[in-house]
């Protein structure tokens, strides 16, 4: 461990002390410790002090160069040492750099909360009086890619999920010099133990049945299991990626999704009868009585050409729609629609309408899986089980 003895040059400092502020001061004095460390490291490497003769001398002093060292107090100017041949590197940038990390991730988790990099910057200058390009602070952002990678592939072979909610939704790329729409595909789970968790996402350029089953696959290549019931919208490429990815696994349709398509189906006037007849459906206790009261409301409104598009929507959507009813009692509320998904969608939304267009797609992937992974770290993981 480096030994120092300081010789500092106090006249620098007690100048700094009578004309300047205490912001002045620290400032100073660290630049003097700074610079006296690197010239003892300078002293180390070369086994040899300042015009002392020795035969185990390893190299030459070259004088010095200048650099500025951005820190939370602001920047500071320091004079480093050279040698010959410029082997020697000093370890006080990489060492202090260390304290400054918590700032660092202070302008990444601004980023990641929705504040525009022309914020991050102003927020910067106002801390340190120093200011930074828009371009500093994506190359900020980016230090994100290992830890946003590593949970994105982690293995999902140590639990299993008996349910999984898929949504996607679309964001705006530029792409070869054109502003394109992309689809992020998302996937949540409740656990056995009946919590939620993030499972993975893809930014894929369309959403339809190939990429669903790559999504799937992707999926199931870090372990994934056929889950008892896969809840969704009624995509079609989607439906039929779940029948071939998932063999055994039922289909939830999305229940707030399903009766909303009912009632865009229904006349505007003169509906409150139907419209009572649907929700008494949905609200039943029993499977049977859900189907009994489906049948009834079928036969009430069967010859009324009004209804026909609704009824045909409800008769075909039913079934599916329903599937949630085989699990038990305590559960099903959480599994009958994607709302979930669909909330965990609007945070996403909230931080990428402050971009509005990705300069490409892997700054895309960052920023939605560094969204979705804090959203985990800090609110599925500290909830407890839905069934408590």
């Amino acid at each position: 461990m480096t030994q120092l003895q300081f010789n500092l040059d106090l006249d620098v400092l007690k100048e700094a002390v009578i004309n300047s502020n205490i912001e002045a001061v620290v400032r100073s004095a660290i630049v003097l410790v700074l610079n006296e460390y690197m010239e003892k490291e300078r002293d180390e490497y070369l086994q040899a002090a300042a015009y002392e003769r020795n035969t185990e001398r390893l190299d030459y002093r070259n004088g010095y160069y200048e650099r500025d060292f951005t820190m939370s107090i602001g920047k500071l100017k320091l004079k480093v040492p050279r040698t010959r041949n410029g082997e020697f590197s000093p370890s006080v940038f990489e060492k202090y750099a260390r304290c400054d990390q918590a700032f660092v991730l202070s302008m990444i988790e601004m980023v990641i909360n929705g504040v525009s990099t022309r914020k991050v910057t102003h927020i910067v200058e106002q801390l340190c009086g120093e200011n930074v390009s828009k371009s500093f602070v994506s190359t900020l952002t980016q230090k994100l890619d290992p830890i946003v990678n590593d949970w994105a592939k982690r293995p999902l072979n140590g639990s299993y999920y008996p349910f999984i909610f898929v949504d996607a939704m679309y964001i705006k790329v530029r792409e070869h010099h054109r502003v394109v729409s992309k689809a992020v595909y998302i996937a949540t789970a409740l656990t056995d133990n009946n919590t939620r968790e993030i499972l993975g996402l893809q930014v894929d350029h369309v959403e339809n049945y190939e990429s669903w089953c790559r999504f799937f696959q992707q999926l199931k290549s870090r372990g994934l299991q056929s889950p008892k019931l896969v809840i969704s919208d009624a995509h079609q490429g989607l439906q039929k990626a779940i029948l071939r990815e998932f063999i055994g696994t039922s289909w939830q349709r999305c229940n707030v999704h399903f009766k909303r398509n009912i009632i865009q189906k229904l006349p505007k006037k003169d509906t409150g009868e139907i419209r009572t007849m649907i929700k008494r459906i949905f609200e039943a206790v029993t499977i049977e009585d859900m189907r009994n009261f489906k049948e009834e409301l079928m036969s009430r409104f069967a010859e009324n050409s009004r209804y026909a598009a609704a009824l045909k929507v409800l008769d075909e959507g039913f079934e599916d729609t329903i599937q949630y009813m085989e699990h038990p009692l305590a559960i099903r509320p959480h599994i009958r629609s994607t709302n979930s998904l669909e909330r965990l969608n609007q945070e996403v939304r909230r931080r990428e309408k402050v971009i509005r267009i990705f300069p490409n797609t892997q700054s895309a992937f960052r920023l939605v899986g560094a969204v979705l992974l804090h959203y985990q770290q800090t609110v599925y993981a500290k909830r407890k089980s839905l069934s408590r």
